[in-house]
């Protein structure tokens, strides 16, 4: 049995200029047998606006370790639906098999780790008549990536946020908190 029970994640990457694209991941990875694999497992049933997917890489390509996807926005139409299902679950698949291929998720687990991935989909993307598909599939890419790989490795760590904790900000504190 694997020793990784409950780690997170969260990154950030910014959509390129005049874009919409901006991904903002959290996952939670853990064991299977653990309180993921509980949440996972519960994830099963449909919350209306919230769907719920496995995320694949394709038909019939559903990625290891075995991975929800669900939106962090309420879907109103099929138009975001299909945003979701489509481009940024393909990327969140590679993004998956990349992490496999470079040792950031341990491959000899893939079958006995388990993950949650909370997804944010601007909902202007689906109004937006100059999305721009590859930035959305980059953006999730990326960010996927970089957050599995800070659930891994702990970051940011303890130590990384007491040193930092004068220096970063939330951005909706500009002009309201000054350090």
């Amino acid at each position: 049995m694997t020793d990784i029970w409950f780690r997170t994640g969260v990154a950030t990457v910014l959509a390129a200029e005049g874009q919409v694209t901006d991904a903002m991941p959290e996952v939670v990875i853990g064991s299977v047998r653990g309180p993921v694999g509980q949440a996972f497992a519960s994830m099963m049933g449909q919350v209306k606006g919230h769907t719920r997917m496995f995320v694949v890489r394709d038909l019939n390509q559903a990625v290891r370790p075995a991975t929800m996807m669900t939106t962090k926005v309420t879907i109103k139409n099929m138009a975001y639906a299909e945003l979701l299902g489509g481009v940024v679950q393909a990327a969140m698949g590679d993004a998956i098999v990349d992490c496999l291929i470079e040792d950031i998720l341990p491959r000899d687990q893939a079958d006995d780790l388990c993950m949650i991935i909370t997804v944010w989909l601007d909902p202007r993307c689906v109004e937006d008549e100059n999305l721009d598909h590859k930035d959305l599939y980059r953006t999730n890419y990326e960010a996927t990536k970089l957050a599995i790989s800070r659930a891994m490795t702990g970051r940011p760590t303890v130590e990384e946020l007491i040193a930092n904790r004068k220096t970063v900000k939330h951005y909706a504190l500009e002009g309201i908190i000054d350090y």
